[in-house]
């Protein structure tokens, strides 16, 4: 693994609902350099990770709310717990605490996102496919066995 990439986005990410596999890929890019940016850059990244986590969760309940999707309430509850976790950390660095507590924060991100893509996001894209095209979501994945353990 090169040593500017501790966290990398693959065809495996993919879900199949293009706007929300261009978001995710948004969201590892910025986590990925959380984990590898110099420590005096982590609450430049964690601001924009804070961001960007914003914006998606806030597109993502917005999908769910105009199809009437069935497991927002599921949904947003890990949205919010990850905010939550974001906010605390950011408030902690403004404060004056330690920036490596972003660092591990970073980790915890890159750890949880795959369950959460695979799980919860893969059937919000599939519903979102339904809704707008009629079908399911077509994914082609490409060098799988050379991004995934």
């Amino acid at each position: 693994m090169k040593a500017d990439i501790a966290f990398a986005w693959h065809d495996g990410f993919k879900l199949g609902y293009m706007p929300m596999d261009e978001t995710h890929e948004e969201f590892v890019v910025i986590v990925n350099a959380m984990l590898v940016c110099p420590e005096s850059n982590l609450l430049r990244y964690l601001e924009e990770f804070m961001a960007h986590a914003e914006s998606h969760f806030a597109q993502e309940l917005a999908w769910m709310m105009e199809t009437a999707y069935p497991n927002t309430d599921c949904h947003v509850e890990q949205h919010d717990a990850v905010l939550k976790s974001v906010k605390e950390v950011h408030a902690y660095l403004l404060e004056g605490g330690d920036a490596s507590e972003a660092r591990r924060l970073a980790q915890s991100l890159a750890s949880w996102f795959p369950g959460h893509a695979d799980y919860l996001d893969s059937a919000l894209a599939h519903w979102m496919v339904k809704k707008k095209f009629g079908g399911v979501p077509i994914v082609l994945r490409r060098n799988l066995g050379t991004h995934l353990p």
